[in-house]
């Protein structure tokens, strides 16, 4: 994992982490996080990318004159650059060179640009917008997806770059950067990975786990407690056929209630992109067992007998 320790102290317009103000924070270039070093709580998602290559062209060796040029992203190769002739001898791109692009060339490049623009949305960092174009560009040569949604498509390629690259996202919140239907998303998923032959690593309640408490700004024994549940629950076989998307907001949910930070069932199924219900579901499979599911360890704020029954969830 590319990471960066920042050890400055913290200053009115600095991020901190509200446990731990004196920490430093690390740099996660990977998923575009701020992360706490003392408690792990992503304090920021909005971190610049770095990564960009910069060149001088000055004639002067000595003198600074950074240029940004060129793109550095390979699926960018091999598209046409259409430069119009004029009086004054050449001038960009316009509307009518565009349509001058055969087909393909237009979806690419209308494709590369809403993947851009969700990636932003997402706080998803360069690695993904790139893995994520050239799974678009492989999809775009298969016949399966002529007729679908280029926005559709670029989503689903995004999703799909996103789950190989580790840092998967809900389909929820995929739908909330774009117009496209879940339906429509879901099923050029599955078109993508079957034709493409795209093999993924199934989903876990680890992988939202960090996200999901940070953005409930639970305290880090909260997650721990969380996640030591859902794994206990899996292992346990409580929970067959539960998403691992409603087993760790159902995991999250327990393990607050019983801390100084106890959320509500609107609050996490919110946050978790998931219906109450659904979360009610798994919970009323874990509920029974959990004294075993807590961690040995750990310190209760509120005595576990004092946890609602799934009837009386809020």
């Amino acid at each position: 994992m590319a990471s960066n320790v920042s050890n400055t102290s913290p200053t009115a317009n600095q991020l901190v982490c509200p446990y731990h103000p004196a920490a430093a924070l690390v740099d996660d270039y990977h998923t575009g996080d701020m992360i706490c070093s003392d408690c792990g709580l992503i304090v920021g998602d909005r971190m610049i990318d770095p990564s960009s290559e910069w060149r001088t062209f000055s004639d002067d060796p000595s003198r600074p004159d950074p240029s940004r040029v060129g793109s550095t992203d390979p699926v960018l190769q091999n598209l046409a650059t259409f430069i119009q002739p004029s009086a004054n001898g050449f001038e960009p791109p316009n509307h009518f060179s565009f349509l001058k692009m055969d087909t393909t060339t237009r979806k690419l490049m209308f494709g590369f640009a809403m993947i851009a623009t969700m990636a932003e949305r997402i706080n998803a960092p360069a690695s993904i917008v790139s893995h994520a174009k050239t799974i678009f560009k492989q999809a775009l040569e298969s016949a399966a997806l002529t007729h679908r949604s280029i926005e559709a498509v670029s989503v689903a390629c995004l999703y799909i770059a996103c789950r190989q690259e580790g840092v998967p996202r809900t389909f929820k919140e995929m739908c909330a950067v774009c117009s496209a239907s879940k339906k429509e998303i879901g099923r050029c998923f599955k078109l993508i990975t079957k034709v493409l032959a795209t093999s993924l690593d199934h989903i876990t309640s680890e992988d939202f786990m960090q996200r999901f408490c940070s953005k409930l700004f639970l305290p880090h024994e909260v997650q721990k407690a969380a996640t030591h549940i859902a794994q206990k629950a899996f292992e346990a076989d409580l929970v067959p056929d539960r998403s691992p998307i409603s087993v760790a907001a159902a995991a999250i949910y327990m393990a607050s209630q019983v801390s100084a930070t106890a959320m509500s069932l609107k609050a996490v199924a919110a946050i978790a992109g998931v219906a109450e219900q659904t979360i009610k579901q798994s919970y009323k499979l874990m509920h029974p067992h959990a004294w075993e599911l807590f961690p040995r360890t750990h310190l209760f704020y509120k005595h576990i007998g004092m946890l609602p029954t799934w009837k009386r969830l809020v």
